[in-house]
């Protein structure tokens, strides 16, 4: 059994939804993303999120476009992402990591190649936003041959038939994107969240993730007592980035407790 699915599978025995956080690698640096990353499961994370940073995101709202050119100033490539992960495994054997980003940085490095070195480092899934099922299995194959989940994403407007299509082959969890848009812009009403995993929870046994929109641990609560995950990213990373003139340390400690905040909200949901 994966990585992935033990935890959704220990969480579903618990009753309780998982919290992902989701930081940028490098951002602002790779000593600094790398004191947060190794904090993240002590804090509550379930699952972590590693963005991969890209000099186009077009998917991304400010805050994480901002961390992208930070990373990137930085130094970070995808080759000293993947040397992160590698560092991250020698002290957790067991919280999945999943890298969300673009394909020009996988295609650039060479996807078969990417999918062996990622899977190596410790790498769990893939999310690669610009990339859509009816061309995913460029990586999806030697993903699939390394035991990488490549998870794809559902939008409040995808219909039936387009649904069907991104179930075929889907692995890992889905991920719902909960507003049309770019992250961190926008938020979505509840009311109609919970409609929509309910949707995906009559066609799939996978794992649901909500993610786009959600800033705080309230936000986070409500959205946990009916989905398999809370995903937050923009607030986590406007966290890292309001913190800039600080020390490396004040950083990292701002970024880490918000996340406990996030994870025991998401963690109480359904108590």
């Amino acid at each position: 059994m994966s990585r992935i699915a033990a935890r959704f599978a220990e969480l579903r025995r618990a009753n309780r939804a998982a919290f992902v956080p989701f930081i940028t690698a490098g951002d602002p640096d790779s000593a600094t993303s790398f004191a947060v990353l190794e904090k993240l499961a002590a804090a509550g994370a379930d699952l972590i999120e590693l963005g991969v940073p890209f000099s186009d995101p077009m998917a991304d709202g400010p805050a994480i476009q901002a961390s992208s050119l930070r990373a990137l100033k930085s130094g970070m490539t995808l080759a000293k992402v993947l040397e992160l992960v590698r560092r991250f495994r020698e002290r957790d054997s067991h919280t999945p990591l999943v890298l969300m980003g673009y394909y020009n940085p996988i295609h650039a490095y060479g996807t078969a190649r990417f999918a062996k070195d990622a899977a190596q480092a410790g790498v769990d899934g893939l999310i690669t936003v610009d990339l859509p099922p009816e061309e995913d299995d460029v990586l999806r194959a030697p993903a699939a041959g390394h035991g990488l989940d490549v998870i794809r994403l559902v939008t409040p407007t995808t219909g039936e038939k387009r649904l069907e299509r991104i179930l075929s082959g889907a692995s890992g969890f889905l991920y719902y994107v909960s507003v049309a848009g770019i992250t961190g812009t926008k938020q979505a009403a509840a009311a109609d969240v919970e409609a929509a995993v309910g949707r995906l929870k009559a066609r799939t046994d996978l794992p649901i993730a909500v993610g786009f929109g959600i800033r705080t641990p309230e936000e986070a609560a409500r959205i946990a007592r009916f989905a398999d995950a809370a995903v937050v990213g923009t607030a986590i990373v406007r966290k890292m980035g309001e913190n800039m003139a600080n020390r490396h340390a004040e950083i990292v400690d701002s970024a880490v407790n918000f996340c406990e905040s996030l994870a025991k909200s998401v963690h109480a949901a359904r108590k």
